[in-house]
C-alpha cells in the first residue's frame, strides 16, 4: 500500500525488518487511543479504540448497551481531542437510560481493546438478558459464501496493518454493503451498528458477519440491536450459543469458504 495514501486509523512507524535481507523501513500500524464516552457530561466508559468512525461508535455503543432505545434519544455528539485521548460527549434526551447515570454506576474502569463488559461493576449488569427477537433474516449458506469472497476488499485497514477486526453487513443479495474496522472487535461491531441505524437499514434485512469469535458480548450486542442473524469466521462460546437460542437468533460459526457450522436457529428458541 502507498504510505502516502493510508486509510483513517493507520499510522506510520519506523521498523527494523529481520527478514528478506533486513534493513530499516517505515511500517503501517493500527492506531489505538483511549476513547471516553460521557453522557450529559457524566463519564460512563473509557474504551481503547481506533480513532475512526467515532460518531458511528458513539451511536452503536449507546444502542447496543441499552443506554438509548433509538437514535432519536441522542441529541448531539461532540468529539473532543485531548492530549491524553478522545472524549465523545453525547447529549441524550431525558427519557433515555443514559440520562439517569449519576457517575456511581458507570463503567469507570478502562476497557481494554474494546472489552465488552470488563468495566461493569455487578454480575447482573454483565449478563443482561437480551430481547426475544420477533423477526430474523433467513440464513442462506450461498449468500454467506458470496460475502466471504468479498472480505479482502472491505478491510483496507487490516490489509495495511494486519492488526484489526471487522464487522460487515451482508444484504439480502449477499453483497457487503457496510463495513467497519477497529482494533477491538466490540468496537468494530458498535461502529457497524451505529452506521446501520444512521442509514435506516432494517436489522432483520441482512446478516452480520464478524472476523472474530462469537463471544457472549458480541452476540448480546447484536441482539440488543435487533440483529438476529450472526455469522462469525471463528468459533462461538457456549454462553453465546445459549444466548442466541434463548433470543431466537441464528448463530453461525467457523464461516469459511466451503462450509460453516450452525449453532442456533430461531425455531430452537424456548417458548416465553
Amino acid at each position: 500500500m502507498d504510505i502516502a495514501h493510508t486509510p483513517p486509523g493507520v499510522a506510520l512507524r519506523d521498523v527494523e525488518r529481520l527478514r528478506d535481507g533486513g534493513g530499516r523501513a517505515v511500517d503501517l500500524v493500527a492506531e489505538e487511543a483511549p476513547v471516553a464516552l460521557l453522557y450529559n457530561d457524566v463519564p460512563f466508559a473509557v474504551m481503547m479504540a481506533t480513532p475512526a468512525d467515532l460518531d458511528d461508535f458513539a451511536r452503536g455503543f449507546s444502542l447496543s448497551e441499552g443506554l438509548v432505545d433509538d437514535l432519536d434519544q441522542i441529541r448531539a455528539i461532540e468529539t473532543v481531542e485531548l492530549l491524553e485521548g478522545i472524549q465523545l460527549r453525547i447529549a441524550v434526551a431525558p427519557g433515555a437510560r443514559a440520562a439517569s447515570l449519576d457517575g456511581k454506576r458507570g463503567r469507570l474502569l478502562p476497557g481494554r481493546g474494546g472489552c465488552g463488559i470488563c468495566g461493569t461493576r455487578e454480575l447482573e449488569d454483565s449478563l443482561r438478558p437480551p430481547p426475544r427477537l420477533q423477526r430474523v433474516a433467513r440464513f442462506d449458506p450461498a449468500l454467506l459464501e458470496r460475502a466471504l469472497a468479498q472480505l479482502p476488499r472491505h478491510q483496507p485497514m487490516n490489509a495495511a496493518t494486519g492488526a484489526v477486526h471487522a464487522a460487515f453487513w451482508v444484504d439480502a443479495d449477499g453483497r457487503i454493503s457496510l463495513s467497519r474496522e477497529d482494533v477491538g472487535r466490540h468496537n468494530a461491531l458498535d461502529k457497524l451498528i451505529g452506521a446501520l441505524r444512521k442509514r435506516g437499514i432494517a436489522p432483520d434485512a441482512g446478516m452480520l458477519l464478524l472476523t472474530s469469535r462469537a463471544s457472549y458480548e458480541m452476540v448480546a450486542k447484536a441482539a440488543h440491536a435487533s440483529i438476529g442473524l450472526v455469522a462469525a469466521i471463528s468459533a462461538p462460546t457456549a454462553l453465546a450459543i445459549d444466548l442466541a437460542r434463548s433470543a431466537g437468533m441464528c448463530l453461525v460459526g467457523f464461516a469459511r469458504p466451503g462450509g460453516c457450522n450452525v449453532y442456533a436457529r430461531p425455531e430452537e428458541a424456548a417458548s416465553p
